[in-house]
């Protein structure tokens, strides 16, 4: 049985994720700023006023959690919002870079005492983050926080490879939640969940710091 820290865990991705590792017999263990009855029906380990863009709060969150070791954590607490070139709203812009970049590394950095050797960081992430698949332009803020944490996971793998810690940027797909809507051709939660398990299951020290679609194969930066 491992332990899985998950941020975001009580809705969308991060609820699926919860739920499918729960289901196999895993410890999960549940970041959010405020609980969900679907999140709680689990029986997960629930920690709320974990809001990732205050130090104090993320480091009393880790604090709580003991001596006890991680297997894996998994960075997936996110906000979009959609700025065009006409529409550049610099505080929503500020805060998606808040929550979706500084986010994960401010958990990872508050979890290094309990990520052994062996253990895996999974950065939930964007293709909307790939400067090279970048083909429509607009979602300012989006599109460069994710870039921008892409960046971090990067750094994060050759910082903590020496260590034994493997560090991946996850692209969960298209996907129907509440923060995409019902996007076309999206896949539902429970399923994009299932894949992304298979991928930080597979995960080797070997590919660290990589940018991997929940399907299987590398996107480009």
């Amino acid at each position: 049985m491992a332990r899985i820290v998950i941020t975001g865990a009580n809705r969308g991705i991060g609820l699926a994720l919860a739920r499918a590792y729960v289901a196999r017999g895993d410890e999960v263990v549940a970041a959010v700023r405020v609980t969900s009855a679907d999140l709680d029906a689990l029986g997960a380990e629930v920690h709320e006023g974990v809001e990732l863009t205050d130090d104090a709060a993320v480091q009393r969150f880790a604090d709580s959690l003991g001596e006890n070791s991680i297997d894996v954590l998994i960075a997936n607490a996110g906000i979009a919002t959609s700025e065009t070139l006409e529409d550049l709203n610099w505080d929503r812009i500020r805060r998606q870079f808040e929550v979706n970049t500084l986010g994960p590394l401010r958990i990872t950095r508050a979890m290094l005492p309990r990520l052994k050797e062996g253990a895996k960081v999974a950065i939930v992430t964007s293709r909307s983050g790939s400067i090279g698949d970048n083909g429509s332009g607009g979602a300012y803020g989006y599109r460069m926080s994710k870039a921008a944490v892409n960046m971090a996971g990067v750094g994060l793998a050759l910082d903590l490879e020496p260590r034994g810690i493997g560090v991946m940027l996850l692209h969960p797909g298209m996907v129907k939640t509440d923060m995409l809507g019902n996007v076309p051709g999206g896949v539902e939660p429970e399923d994009a969940a299932a894949r992304m398990v298979a991928r930080i299951d597979d995960m080797t020290l070997e590919a660290t710091g990589k940018f991997v679609h929940a399907e299987g194969h590398e996107l480009p930066w």
